[in-house]
């Protein structure tokens, strides 16, 4: 073990010695995104399935057929268009919830929601019901959404700034950890137990994160009471559509929606293009399989060493800025070369440099701001941007590339330059809105109403 190991080993028992939370977070995240990454082979099997009729309602297909279309060959965008009428649908709901109930009883509720419905798709693929693929695909994006923004907007009630620039990094290494358990826990058990058991495995997962809530929520409670108020175990009140609406009207909020916005068009974008360039250059199905796993554990190892290395040291010694700014010129200078040859192997290191960054920085970077602001932006705010917002500009970037696409690959790229620009300067606006936020105090008078 070298030098630096040793150090950074050293501080990392340091830490969890000194923050008896960060234990329990360490594992709710690990468990979380192992829950997830369990499910997430079988969703995208569904939605390459050849078999219509496991993935689609009898009557859409039906439907679908009566006025002489193929849903074969609008699989992807009808699932991506449910998507995101089911997140407008669930915004609300989620808004109530948070509204009229305490943290105490909507989080455990929420993961509730989750392992009960978990339990439905394991009778469900059991007894081979049609219409199962659609349901599960949309089911596991909005599961992937809602749990992963309740996680972080918690965090935000148990952590104050400081500890999240200093402990984030560790939090999310954790979740990059599970992500590759998940995997390897289904790689190794599909073929033993079976589809429908995975469901329980994943559900499994999901109990024990409802465990390290209830466990995290007194150091909730505590940072409330030494920042002057108690409101954390109340409802919040307010509208149902009030995440909504505090987008529109608050500019720091705007602004993190517009990096947002821009930091999934370049994701689809590439994606996307991605999937056209491996079709033409790898006609053998285990060759494009194989150029995939390899992106996968690539974007993994990337953000691991990022986070156990390299998210702390920025965010603790130079704030948020690096950690938005370096990933937003990163992509930027990615996407030029891409313009100017778009070679696999080059969609391949940009395609890890985008995800590993967002992952590693970006996302942390932007999850300790909401430390710093009130509750309600925290849980309804936070949960917009990530559910609605981020799907609606999922849907309309997957829309944009087919028409780009029409015009060649190059042009793609030319819009996802244009992206990464845009992404760059909600990031700069971003900073210059977190930069008039009021600092943190541990004790005295509240800063926030929320």
């Amino acid at each position: 073990m070298t030098a630096a190991t040793a150090t950074r080993w050293g501080r990392f028992r340091t830490n969890f010695s000194e923050s008896p939370p960060l234990a329990w977070a360490f594992v709710y995240f690990f468990c979380l995104l192992s829950g997830y990454y369990v499910l997430r082979p079988v969703r995208e099997a569904m939605g390459a399935s050849s078999d219509i009729q496991a993935v689609f309602p009898l009557a859409m297909i039906d439907f679908f057929a009566a006025h002489d279309l193929d849903l074969r060959d609008f699989a992807l965008q009808v699932l991506f268009t449910c998507t995101f009428l089911i997140m407008l649908l669930l915004q609300p709901v989620y808004g109530w919830l948070v509204s009229r109930y305490p943290r105490r009883v909507f989080l455990p509720v929420v993961y509730g929601f989750f392992i009960v419905t978990l339990l439905g798709f394991y009778l469900m693929f059991h007894a081979g019901i049609p219409g199962r693929g659609m349901a599960f695909f949309l089911w596991v994006t909005v599961f992937n959404l809602f749990a992963v923004a309740v996680f972080w907007s918690f965090m935000a009630d148990v952590f104050s700034n400081e500890e999240a620039r200093r402990l984030y990094g560790y939090i999310g290494a954790a979740g990059t950890m599970g992500a590759f358990l998940g995997p390897i826990l289904t790689r190794s058990l599909v073929e033993r137990i079976g589809i429908a058991n995975l469901m329980l495995v994943s559900a499994g997962f999901l109990s024990v994160c409802i465990l390290c809530l209830l466990r995290l929520r007194r150091w909730a409670v505590q940072r409330e009471q030494a920042r002057g108020r108690s409101n954390g175990e109340l409802p919040m009140g307010g509208s149902i559509m009030a995440g909504l609406t505090l987008v529109a009207r608050e500019p720091l909020l705007r602004w993190m929606a517009v990096m947002v916005v821009f930091g999934v068009g370049i994701g689809t974008l590439l994606y996307n293009e991605q999937a056209a360039i491996v079709r033409r250059f790898y006609t053998d199905a285990a060759a494009s399989t194989s150029y995939y796993a390899t992106i996968d554990l690539a974007v993994n190892s990337l953000t691991l060493l990022i986070q156990l290395s390299l998210t702390r040291l920025l965010l603790s010694r130079y704030g948020i800025a690096p950690a938005l700014l370096v990933p937003a010129f990163a992509i930027i200078l990615g996407f030029s070369a891409l313009a100017a040859s778009p070679l696999p192997l080059m969609v391949a290191i940009v395609q890890v440099i985008t995800r590993a960054s967002e992952f590693s920085l970006a996302k942390p970077a932007r999850e300790t701001i909401y430390t710093r602001v009130q509750r309600e932006w925290r849980y309804k705010a936070g949960a917009a941007i990530d559910t609605v917002i981020y799907r609606g500009a999922d849907l309309s970037f997957v829309w944009l590339h087919k028409l780009l696409s029409s015009f060649g690959s190059q042009l793609v790229f030319v819009g996802g330059l244009a992206a990464a620009c845009g992404m760059t300067v909600g990031a700069w606006r971003l900073l210059r809105e977190e930069a008039k936020l009021p600092r943190e105090r541990t004790t005295g008078a509240p800063q926030d109403a929320g």
